[in-house]
């Protein structure tokens, strides 16, 4: 005879938003590896069988902790999608260093964790797309002045020279940055609109 499906906490509760946080906290201060169930429930305050009344497994809080970290990365994109230069808005986005360490370690942890490396590509995949719309919508024709580039490969280059010069930067190493960021600023200012200040 097959038991009751096994009773999991309310998504809205107070408790698993504390685990949640606890869990946010203790990846920032000593990376992904130590946010294990009995570390956790310490962070909170808690007893480690409530972290798993919440989070049945490891991985469905490490999902939950990306899920909120891929959600506030969408807010910022959005926000500087919607702003009144979108193009050097998101670049700063991507050079923006106050989430590097989380950045890092959801990297780390994708290689380790399949469903978290499922999760990040998938909505990564989304994002770029709404990037590609955006940047298409706005900026139209004025893509051709940047020879070789459209929307796609526009992101793809800002988020990654973005992403060296943040990750570089964690370790001390600039060599090349400025160089790298006058050239994208010669690109956003061909970019923008004719009569712009």
């Amino acid at each position: 005879m097959a038991g009751a499906p096994r009773r999991i906490g309310a998504e809205t509760s107070a408790t698993r938003a504390r685990i949640v946080e606890a869990t946010v906290q203790l990846i920032r201060d000593e990376g992904y590896a130590a946010a294990s169930t009995r570390r956790v429930a310490a962070r909170a305050g808690l007893k480690p069988s409530l972290v798993h009344y919440y989070f049945p497994a490891t991985d469905d809080l490490l999902l939950e902790v990306s899920r909120q970290g891929a959600a506030e990365s969408d807010r910022m994109i959005e926000e500087a999608l919607t702003s009144d230069d979108p193009v050097r808005a998101l670049w700063c986005f991507f050079v923006d260093t106050s989430r590097t360490a989380m950045s890092l370690e959801f990297m780390a942890l994708s290689n380790h964790r399949p469903a978290v490396r499922q999760m990040m590509a998938e909505h990564s995949m989304a994002m770029r797309k709404r990037q590609v719309e955006i940047l298409e919508h706005i900026l139209g024709d004025r893509l051709k002045v940047l020879e070789g580039f459209d929307a796609a490969g526009l992101t793809v280059v800002l988020a990654g020279i973005g992403r060296a010069i943040v990750m570089e930067s964690a370790l001390g190493v600039t060599d090349g940055h400025e160089a790298a960021m006058a050239i994208v600023e010669t690109w956003l200012s061909r970019l923008e609109p004719i009569g712009a200040d």
